[in-house]
């Protein structure tokens, strides 16, 4: 079906009337988990929009959000969005230069801060930025300069009772064309870019996106999802307008790290993620049948194998699926929560066998595509439908088609207005007949699924003329309990190489099983973890062609990160980043190369 255009204010407005659970959402902090009813959340919104309004923010300012993610965060975005006045968040992991950048371009009348070591990179920078005229703390600040979260409820409250009818007549005023939020992308290269999205760009996006969510909550007794993204993405806020459709609260979490224990709490029915973490707790899954034995252990491990060569098209026989399931995969999926019903994933290419091993251990595991200036998203699987390596099909009212360099171009009700404040960026980006180009080569099959290669930016020639796209090779490479982190590298040279950062605790369990010492000075240098690395590099090159074979590589010790400026807040490689820091490494690879000509 098609939508008729709506705001992002009727589409929660419309979930909330189907929540039977009271529950808004929830956020962890300090260890406990606070949850806020709907009737709560309602009176926030209504506050905090007058407070607002006494501040003087009126339709079409500018209001900036640097917070994690939380119920506070939601309230003030959807008390933001009544007034007609547009959300501009911020990653908590953005560099102080860069929100003083994109407070100073989006011309934010009032920013938001969560506490004051959120706020301490900017506060030496915000003194300069003249348009910013009120800075709220959300939990409270020594700064006396900063007004609080609290404060500001309280103004409002009390024009509220003033002027009562105020508040609906300002959301009624809201329209579908009308600008709901300024999105800074993080980008892997150059200034961030202010994504220009309409109201009805993301909530015509959501109605179409529930189409392919693979849970009805109906259907469960205390529907929860769980969430870890930040809301500053448009996959997870996207997301959040969703959960409010359907009437199913978000529980928000404070700690990545701590999200195995968070799935034992919130026993979540469902959520979004990025391939990465997947990664790492399917790593953590299959190292696991290391402490076993014997019997025990071989069994672990046939019942793995068997989920990773999952085919939705022709899956394992029932007396097998049966058996791996009552020894293995039921123990499994209690370590999700027990009620995990699915998870759709994007952000970035997701490794095939991880998608093989989640659906085949009974998890739905879906994989969308789609960027920040389409809403986000523009595919996924139908409902039903699976298959692996593609990111499904287009959504409803969603066009794709491949350009003759293999670039995927898109149209649709979802297409960003274009960049702030940038022309040029914008028609670079969506040419005259209206089809927007997404910097992604890919392919789309006879039966209409897209299968997604890489970046355009991303792919690199060898000397030798052939063409390389690096994310499925790295995808491949950090499937291995043994690797962290990789970066394939190789342009204008004869053969790929790559940095390799190993997984250390797993390389260290290693050692202690074979009762050496794990060499703590100088890890990278030693030969037996060289020659371990290399074992899981030769895995992958039995599944490559000649040209991409991985040949050589360094090893690192550290990780790459985002406060490194490494990796995107996505985990997403910003390899012209990597290229430049790393060029003493890189050069060490192709040394022999360079001597040879």
């Amino acid at each position: 079906m098609k939508y008729e255009p709506t705001t992002i204010l009727s589409v929660v407005s419309e979930g909330i009337e189907k929540n039977e659970t009271g529950i808004y959402s929830a956020v962890k902090r300090d260890g406990k988990w606070i949850e806020t009813t709907i009737d709560d959340f309602n009176q926030m919104v209504h506050d905090l929009a007058m407070g607002l309004y006494e501040l003087g923010v009126r339709k079409g300012d500018k209001v900036s959000l640097h917070a994690e993610n939380s119920t506070e965060w939601l309230v003030i975005d959807q008390a933001i969005l009544s007034l007609g006045a547009v959300v501009v968040p911020i990653y908590t992991t953005q560099p102080g230069e860069q929100i003083k950048y994109i407070l100073e371009n989006s011309e934010a009348k009032v920013h938001f801060v969560s506490n004051d070591e959120v706020f301490a990179e900017t506060k030496p920078l915000i003194k300069g930025v003249e348009n910013v005229k009120a800075i709220i703390s959300i939990l409270g600040s020594n700064h006396n300069k900063l007004k609080t979260f609290d404060d500001i409820l309280e103004i409002g409250h009390k024009k509220g009772e003033e002027d009562p009818n105020l508040f609906d007549k300002l959301r009624s005023d809201v329209q579908p064309d009308d600008l709901a939020t300024l999105i800074y992308t993080s980008g892997t290269t150059g200034v961030p870019k202010g994504v220009m999205l309409t109201h009805n760009n993301i909530a015509g996006n959501a109605l179409a996106s529930h189409e392919i969510f693979p849970f009805d909550p109906k259907e469960h007794d205390e529907p929860k999802v769980l969430s870890y993204l930040p809301l500053a993405h448009m996959f997870e806020r996207t997301a959040s307008y969703i959960y409010a459709y359907v009437g199913v609260p978000p529980y928000y979490i404070d700690e990545v790290e701590e999200i195995r224990d968070d799935f034992q709490t919130v026993k979540p029915i469902y959520m979004v993620t990025v391939p990465r973490l997947l990664e790492k707790i399917v790593t953590g899954i299959k190292v696991k049948g290391q402490e076993f034995s014997g019997l025990k252990k071989q069994l672990y491990y046939w019942a793995v194998n068997l989920a990773e060569e999952y085919d939705p098209e022709d899956p394992p026989a029932s007396w097998k699926w049966k058996i791996a399931d009552k020894l293995v995969y039921a123990k499994i999926r209690e370590m999700f929560g027990g009620n995990l019903v699915g998870l759709n994933v994007g952000g970035a290419a997701l490794s095939p066998n991880i998608a093989r091993f989640m659906n085949g251990i009974g998890i739905y595991c879906g994989l969308g595509y789609g960027l920040t200036e389409t809403s986000p998203v523009l595919t996924g699987p139908p409902v039903g439908e699976l298959r692996i390596g593609s990111s499904g099909k287009p959504l409803v009212d969603v066009e794709l088609k491949i350009a003759e360099d293999g670039e995927i171009l898109a149209k649709g009700p979802n297409i960003m207005k274009g960049y702030y404040k940038m022309p040029e960026k914008t028609e670079e980006a969506i040419d005259k007949d209206g089809w927007f180009h997404t910097g992604d080569i890919g392919h789309i099959d006879e039966d209409g699924w897209l299968f997604v290669t890489d970046r355009k930016k991303s792919l690199f020639k060898l000397s030798t003329g052939k063409y390389v796209a690096p994310q499925p090779i790295e995808n491949a490479l950090v499937n291995s309990g043994f690797i962290e982190q990789a970066v394939v590298v190789g342009s204008e040279h004869k053969f790929c190489g790559a940095l390799i950062v190993p997984n250390w605790e797993n390389m260290k369990k290693r050692f202690k099983s074979t009762g050496h010492d794990f060499p703590e000075d100088n890890p990278t240098e030693n030969k037996y973890v060289i020659k371990r690395i290399q074992k899981e590099i030769d895995k992958v090159n039995e599944e490559l062609s000649k040209w991409e074979k991985v040949k050589k590589f360094k090893l690192l010790k550290d990780q790459f990160t985002i406060d490194d400026g490494e990796i995107t807040p996505t985990l997403k490689i910003k390899r012209n980043v990597i290229n430049e820091k790393y060029k003493e490494q890189i050069d060490s690879i192709y040394a022999e190369e360079e001597e040879e000509s």
